[in-house]
């Protein structure tokens, strides 16, 4: 396995990814984001295969704001994480958010942080394997002002 940034803002792979992760995003949405998270320094990854074929990505940022859970800041934070589901089980998630791990460790962080949706029990699950301890729940709530 071989881990690597994209090609460029608009790589295919990286796209494919992120559509697959974040399916309720357009694509046309998701290109008009890279290149500002490429812009923003964000850590960028892929996994692909010994024949070269992409199998994975992780997106990583370096937040200064608070993160939920965390005793300091700068705090690396697991933006995005997906490994096509014919490459799962073996190694490659673990081998991605090492790869962050590392990044954010040479960026001044001393924790890696992530979230999760509250009933996505498949994350919470690998988190746990990658080694993160679940920290608090949260349940987010909003009342719009323009109406009664």
């Amino acid at each position: 396995m071989r881990i690597a940034p994209p090609t460029d803002a608009a790589d295919i792979a990286w796209l494919s990814f992120r559509c697959a992760l974040w399916r309720d995003v357009p694509a046309e949405e998701h290109l008009r984001e890279m290149p500002d998270v490429l812009a923003r320094g964000h850590c960028v990854l892929l996994a692909f295969d010994d024949d070269g074929a992409a199998i994975g990505f992780i997106e990583a940022s370096k937040r200064n704001d608070y993160v939920n859970g965390t005793a300091g800041s700068p705090v690396g934070f697991l933006e995005g994480l997906y490994v096509a589901p014919s490459h799962r089980h073996q190694g490659v998630c673990r081998a991605l958010v090492a790869t962050a791990a590392d990044w954010a460790a040479s960026s001044g962080c001393v924790e890696l942080a992530s979230d999760s949706l509250i009933d996505n029990v498949d994350a919470h699950r690998v988190h746990r394997a990658l080694g993160f301890v679940e920290t608090e729940r949260v349940v987010y709530f909003c009342k719009r002002l323009d109406t009664d």
